[in-house]
């Protein structure tokens, strides 16, 4: 595979448009395509021939294969330019097959410059309040968290063996009002509880729109094999984020309890992100892929 091409190979000023396949395109990578048709063309992967439809609507080509059926992914290769990686790994394990599979397909044919993937902050497991930059070691401390490892790792070690270049996107809690289940109110109405202040945790977001601006900054600007926080500049507890959701929807605030009352009447899902406390710096976001953040606090997104 030839060494990555200047990031000026995807200006919209060129003759031929560059194609980008995405990968996993739900909510963020409808909002990635609306961003960037007519100025690329755009492909799909789905595994979900009922999907093609929405997506044509969306002025993105369909194409139907399975990350987890490796012979259905071999026209992948040589197919795009860019790939924008959004699939989520399995529910289960602890490596990430489905990568694995996107991968290899891709090695394939050359032709490709550019992969960017949404991670989660979830790799750096707790970081007990720190502020962390991208230099942190990740600790994860799930099975679901070192499924991301797993997939980061492979990702880099591809962009090393073959010259693209990769861009991770470590991305915290997306949220959006326009975003299904993607806004804080609905939670606050079921009246689940949140951690009383002695226990609380800090929690990090970015807005939708936000998070897929990141995404085609980092198909512009993008370093090669780097990591960098989609993250907002809030610095707020998760108790707090979501009384300030009660406070903008007019609900009441939630109640608060220990960590061990939580622990006897929220899931294991809902008690591992209780656990984990940290601040995200995104210096690089907004240096390196030069975003200025539409949405740069939860207050002004919730707002929205």
């Amino acid at each position: 595979m030839p060494a990555t091409a200047p990031s000026s190979l995807f200006s919209p000023t060129r003759f031929k448009r560059p194609t980008l396949l995405i990968v996993g395109c739900g909510d963020v990578g409808l909002r990635v395509a609306k961003l960037l048709r007519g100025r690329w063309r755009l492909i799909a992967l789905t595994s979900s021939p009922a999907r093609c439809a929405a997506l044509r609507a969306a002025g993105v080509v369909p194409l139907v294969g399975n990350l987890d059926a490796p012979a259905t992914l071999a026209r992948l290769a040589g197919l795009s330019d860019a790939v924008l990686h959004l699939a989520p790994p399995p529910l289960r394990g602890s490596t990430d097959p489905r990568t694995a599979h996107l991968l290899h397909a891709l090695a394939r044919k050359p032709g490709l410059q550019r992969i960017v993937y949404g991670s989660t902050s979830g790799v750096y497991g707790d970081c007990s309040g720190a502020r962390i930059d991208e230099t942190r070691t990740v600790a994860p401390a799930s099975d679901r968290a070192q499924r991301r490892v797993d997939a980061e790792q492979r990702l880099r070690a591809f962009g090393r063996a073959t010259g693209v270049r990769v861009t991770l996107l470590r991305i915290p809690g997306i949220y959006a009002g326009d975003r299904e289940g993607g806004h804080p109110r609905e939670r606050v109405a079921r009246g689940t509880p949140v951690l009383a202040a002695a226990d609380d945790v800090h929690t990090n977001h970015i807005h939708a729109d936000d998070l897929a601006r990141a995404c085609a900054a980092a198909l512009h600007r993008g370093l090669p094999q780097r990591v960098v926080h989609a993250s907002d500049d809030t610095e707020l507890k998760m108790a707090d984020y979501f009384d300030l959701a009660a406070d903008l929807s007019q609900l009441p605030r939630p109640p608060r309890m220990t960590f061990d009352e939580a622990a006897r009447s929220l899931s294991p899902m809902q008690m591992s992100f209780m656990a984990e406390s940290r601040r995200l710096d995104n210096t690089r976001l907004k240096r390196e892929l030069r975003l200025r953040l539409h949405y740069p606090t939860v207050a002004t997104g919730l707002l929205a």
